[in-house]
């Protein structure tokens, strides 16, 4: 592991926007009484990098509460440090596997989830680590409060459309669906918001998809 990375590691152990592993596991359930302070609503991005969507939905919806979770926690640095810097309260990081998420947060105790830019994990052998996979939609299914949202947003076609297709072979309500975001009647303000990837693709005229949908 590199020098840069070392220090990411150990700065984020400093900052009180981060929980690592073992230490976020006491606030299931109690997320809005102990860290946040308050009951507002509660927004998690998964696979979310350096946080670019939780940092910028905190400043744009400052009446909900956000959760970037990721693994990688030199990326994660990069979403808390800004947080740090610019005292945004309504705004934390978990760095877990999204695996284990039950593990962390209480039956219903989300209210919207945000997928954005995961790894499409493409081969066949891999489908099962996709984050729209049967497995983890049952996860979300319970942490979700009832009408709660998932929105994934992707450059992969691919997992796109696996994503359409087990959102109507399970029967879960579509509210939103593009292939083309930019041109859609969708495009506001918080799908404005771009990641670093995205600000790539987007050079190379790649299309995003986005998808928003609802266990009831």
């Amino acid at each position: 592991m590199g020098k840069d990375k070392l220090r990411k590691f150990a700065e984020i152990d400093t900052f009180s926007n981060v929980y690592q592993m073992e230490e976020g596991k006491p606030l299931k359930g109690k997320w809005g009484s102990d860290h946040f302070k308050n009951e507002k609503p509660m927004v998690l991005e998964l696979a979310c990098g350096k946080g670019e969507y939780s940092v910028n939905m905190a400043k744009f919806f400052p009446e909900k509460n956000f959760i970037g979770i990721d693994l990688k926690g030199n990326r994660i640095w990069r979403g808390a440090r800004t947080g740090v810097d610019e005292n945004i309260e309504n705004l934390a990081f978990l760095r877990i596997q999204i695996e284990d998420l039950t593990e962390y947060f209480e039956k219903a105790e989300v209210d919207e989830i945000w997928i954005t830019f995961p790894d499409p994990q493409p081969q066949d052998s891999r489908e099962k680590k996709r984050l729209t996979y049967d497995r983890f939609l049952d996860m979300y299914k319970i942490l979700l409060k009832p009408g709660g949202r998932v929105n994934l947003k992707t450059d992969n076609d691919g997992l796109y459309a696996y994503t359409v297709e087990k959102v109507e072979e399970l029967g879960l309500i579509c509210h939103k669906k593009t292939d083309h975001l930019y041109t859609s009647e969708y495009y506001d303000d918080v799908l404005k918001i771009k990641t670093h990837y995205e600000r790539i693709y987007l050079k190379h005229d790649k299309n995003i998809n986005y998808i928003q949908f609802s266990f009831e």
